[in-house]
């Protein structure tokens, strides 16, 4: 009797988990919202059911405003490699150095809505079609409780990282000031309560049958990625492939423990529909992405899981040119970071996430926490929840 109910919990477990529960853990960076950026899949089979997946994320950024100089002239670059970012004031005029300018300034909560749909469309096929839109907002309670400034504020003074470490409460809390022109002098300008159609992508996923893989628990997934665009502010199409590899143990009672790494690359804006501002002067994005998943099944036979997840992109601008910029901005009433709304468009972005999924047979409910710990606040803090529905059988 007891043997048949474990055969019974492993059996249904097997349809319903498939893979790691993994919602999308996009960042809702201010530059990467436009871009249709990768998705990592960690699933290891098409869905047995056409699905829905309803997806909300809030994310906080703050960056001072700040003004950024690039030299023309080849001998004053040379001459500014040899100093220290903060030691650079080539910068005069326009006539004695000549330079390109650019400003930012980004202080606002993002709010992502997303709508997955998943479905298979032969054996080891499938086609993911995925609609993204984001809300600008001051990020005031109780609609922003983790990813508020007053929370955020509240854990620095408090916890960690000292009173107004990085000039939130010098610019006032419950801001929306978001405006960016780039070298071009093209502008990006948001406003609170502004919403944006951000755009449409198509994913497409092989799941290849590899039985001497399949033997040690072992899958793999490749997929090729189309973003279109739809914002005024970026209006083209991105392309992009991905590959993806997860490990399955099982443990005593039915528990299982799943690894998985993923990476992927996109190429920003492969067909532009007209000029639009330069988010980035990297062409490429690449991404790696690892994720650690215990799950616990329950007697009824659904399931708790929680999970670990790292997550690294590129940089936005190219590396060499960081050498030579000059920055200049509020050094003397902010903390630190005042150049930061710069300086981490020229760093790698990274952060680590915390994720609790409940799934049964009809749904699946995840959680999340994403956190910045390496300070590039891109964002600072984000949370979300996802909500997977299946809605026919193929």
């Amino acid at each position: 009797m007891i043997s048949s109910s474990i055969s019974g919990q492993k059996k249904d477990s097997l349809n319903l988990k498939n893979g790691i529960d993994k919602p999308s853990l996009l960042p809702t960076h201010h530059f990467g919202i436009f871009s249709a950026r990768i998705n990592q899949n960690f699933k290891i089979k098409p869905p047995k059911n056409a699905a829905l997946n309803f997806s909300y994320a809030s994310g906080n950024t703050f960056h001072p405003f700040v003004e950024m100089y690039i030299p023309k002239d080849k001998t004053t670059r040379q001459l500014m490699s040899g100093q220290v970012w903060f030691n650079r004031h080539f910068w005069k005029d326009q006539q004695t150095t000549p330079a390109e300018y650019e400003n930012i300034i980004i202080d606002a909560v993002f709010k992502e809505f997303r709508i997955d749909f998943n479905t298979k469309i032969a054996k080891n096929h499938e086609l993911g079609i995925t609609f993204r839109s984001y809300l600008v907002t001051k990020g005031k309670y109780p609609f922003s409780f983790f990813s508020s400034d007053e929370s955020i504020e509240w854990f620095h003074s408090n916890i960690a990282g000292g009173e107004d470490p990085f000039g939130r409460r010098y610019y006032g809390l419950n801001q929306v000031n978001i405006s960016y022109q780039d070298r071009n002098g093209r502008k990006l300008e948001l406003t609170d309560g502004q919403f944006l159609l951000a755009g449409i992508e198509f994913n497409y996923f092989y799941y290849p049958d590899f039985k001497a893989l399949k033997s040690k628990k072992i899958q793999l997934n490749f997929g090729s990625h189309l973003g279109v665009n739809t914002s005024k502010h970026n209006p083209s199409i991105d392309l992009g492939l991905s590959s993806n590899i997860i490990k399955k143990w099982s443990l005593k009672n039915t528990n299982e423990i799943r690894t998985a790494f993923g990476a992927s690359v996109l190429r920003k804006n492969a067909i532009k529909f007209k000029k639009s501002v330069i988010l980035g002067n990297n062409n490429f994005l690449g991404s790696l992405e690892a994720m650690f998943e215990f799950t616990k099944y329950t007697k009824k036979g659904n399931y708790n899981s929680i999970a670990v997840n790292y997550n690294y992109q590129t940089r936005f601008n190219k590396k060499q040119e960081y050498s030579f910029v000059q920055f200049v901005g509020k050094w003397q009433e902010i903390n630190a970071g005042w150049q930061n709304g710069f300086q981490q468009l020229y760093f790698q972005q990274s952060a680590w996430t915390w994720v609790y999924t409940y799934g049964r047979e009809n749904f699946k409910l995840s959680l999340y926490l994403k956190e910045d710990l390496a300070v590039n606040n891109a964002p600072d803090v984000q949370t979300g929840i996802s909500l997977k529905i299946p809605i026919f059988k193929n």
